[in-house]
């Protein structure tokens, strides 16, 4: 028997993609704690790579996390000198956040510690298959960023 779980689990694409998740994540966060980060950090650093400065409610929101939390992970990469936090010059009233030179730097090599370990998680599939597995994972999740945002 090839299969451990149950049938009826295995039928649920939820049940699926999370347990893929935990896995990904398993492998992803391995490579960050050997840098004394973790994933929440690892988000930030791709995020402000990804979009450019950004007021701090704003990375939050993109990022999903809650702002509250969002602060405690900039401290400590500020304290890192890894992001820089600045009045936003459009409205002196938010922070904007910024990747500092050793940010942009680690934040580069973190990214090709995340390929590799993606290439793990998903070793088993060719890369045909993993162009797709992406695609329709990212269809769910940016149709579910527009149910939640109204604009669908």
């Amino acid at each position: 028997m090839d299969e451990l779980r149950p049938p009826t689990l295995l039928a649920l694409p939820s049940y699926l993609a999370g347990h893929v998740a935990r896995i990904g994540r398993r492998e992803l966060a391995g490579a960050l704690e050997k840098r004394g980060l973790r994933l929440p950090h690892f988000a930030v650093l791709a995020g402000l790579s990804d979009f450019g400065p950004l007021a701090q409610h704003a990375l939050a929101d993109r990022l999903g996390l809650n702002r509250s939390h969002l602060v405690g992970y900039l401290d400590e990469l500020e304290r890192r000198d890894l992001v820089g936090r600045e009045r936003d010059p459009d409205d002196r009233r938010r922070q904007r956040v910024t990747l500092t030179e050793a940010g942009k730097a680690l934040t580069g090599e973190l990214k090709r510690e995340a390929g590799r370990s993606q290439d793990v998680l998903l070793a088993e599939l060719s890369a045909k298959e993993r162009e797709t597995l992406i695609s329709l994972l990212r269809r769910v999740v940016v149709a579910d960023d527009r149910a939640q945002a109204g604009t669908e």
